[in-house]
């Protein structure tokens, strides 16, 4: 990692298209397991290593709305081989997806840290949820034994949502109109330390009131808990329209930095929040044009580093037009510049939807896990990137 740094360090906005990755190996197979389709992935490290991959396992085919499980698998020697296939959420013929999954590391209760799985439930298409027409609710599980079993689900709806409807049940009542509503997806995160140590932070976006034109009824947001799932708070919106599916990294010792798809399409690349209190509100919030995106999920982690430098990598669909051109980038000063660019993934004959959605896992010191979609989601894999060249 010190060869890492001082070369970073020395240099200016190296960029490196070379691929550096590992083999990359099929985790989820559309058809394969008793699912039509599999999309969304999400990983996380558990603290004695092993390696968790969760995504949306899609019954009958490859609509986002329909019956969807919450699916995971394991690996015990850093992505190489995966066992089989476990369903973690069955919400019977409707909806589950957009997991957020998490390790609370700072409970005294679970000195052995304890899994947190955030995630949403629904009964109707998300256009239809948009006009009104149907509900978003949100869900937690946990599991203490590093995910072979797990609690029953707690409903936090009520807790982090705001839907305006009364006529599904009285309780789903309040003065804002909010009606899509999603995590993440990817992995949540966790304040290590600072002032908001052993905060869970789950990244958000929703619709408010009835659709407005290029998408301008949605933006971000953050749900969180201090006291380990007791209870929940909601953060301030992030101000751009249009603010969709995103990601958050802690920067120590009290910020936060959270990356946007920005669904409007205003501009193809990412919008970019920071925050000077753990997500609570935001201090300044713009288009990164230096992140070019496609409108798609991207994933963020901090990385493990010396000397308190808040690292970050950052991994997403980095082209205008299509999902294609997966690439890992890190930074050095949190996100404001990309001095290291590593292409993961890229088609050689114009496929499009080549690689889409995208999770990050740190494996070692020099060396991350990316979970992505592969070929027109046909698969979900996992790949090693070396980030110390």
């Amino acid at each position: 990692m010190r060869k890492f740094f001082s070369t970073l360090t020395m240099s200016v906005l190296l960029v490196c298209f070379a691929c550096a990755q590992e083999n990359k190996v099929s985790v989820f197979t559309s058809g394969d397991e008793g699912y039509q389709s599999y999309r969304i992935p999400a990983i996380v490290k558990l603290p004695k290593g092993d390696l968790l991959a969760f995504c949306e396992g899609r019954v009958n085919d490859s609509d986002d709305f329909g019956n969807i499980d919450i699916v995971m698998k394991r690996s015990q020697d850093n992505g190489k081989t995966w066992s089989k296939l476990q369903v973690v959420v069955d919400n019977d013929h409707l909806q589950a997806g957009n997991c957020a999954p998490v390790v609370d590391l700072t409970d005294p209760a679970y000195p052995k840290g304890r899994l947190f799985l955030f995630y949403n439930t629904g009964n109707n298409h998300e256009g239809e949820v948009r006009k009104g027409k149907g509900l978003r609710e949100v869900w937690y599980k946990t599991s203490a034994d590093g995910g072979n079993t797990w609690s029953d689900a707690v409903n936090i709806t009520l807790q982090v949502h705001k839907p305006n409807q009364p006529q599904i049940n009285p309780a789903y009542h309040f003065s804002e109109d909010w009606r899509s509503f999603a995590n993440t997806p990817g992995h949540a995160m966790q304040f290590e330390q600072g002032k908001y140590k052993g905060r869970l932070y789950v990244p958000a976006n929703h619709s408010a009131g009835n659709p407005l034109p290029h998408f301008n009824d949605y933006k971000a947001n953050g749900y969180y808990t201090d006291d380990h799932g007791k209870t929940f708070h909601i953060s301030e919106d992030v101000s751009t329209p249009g603010g969709n599916e995103c990601m958050a990294a802690p920067l120590y010792p009290d910020g936060l930095v959270m990356n946007i798809r920005n669904q409007s399409g205003s501009e193809k690349a990412r919008i970019i929040a920071y925050s000077k209190n753990g997500g609570e509100n935001w201090d300044t919030a713009y288009n990164d044009k230096n992140l070019p995106d496609p409108v798609c999920q991207g994933s963020i982690l901090r990385l493990d580093s010396k000397k308190g430098k808040n690292v970050l990598a950052f991994c997403n669909a980095a082209d205008t037009s299509k999902r294609d051109n997966l690439t890992l980038r890190i930074s050095l000063d949190e996100g404001r510049t990309w001095d290291r660019s590593i292409t993961v993934d890229r088609s050689s004959d114009g496929q499009k939807n080549n690689s889409a959605y995208s999770d990050i896992v740190q494996i070692s010191k020099n060396k991350v896990g990316i979970l992505y979609e592969k070929d027109e989601y046909k698969k979900i894999v996992f790949t090693v990137v070396s980030i110390d060249n």
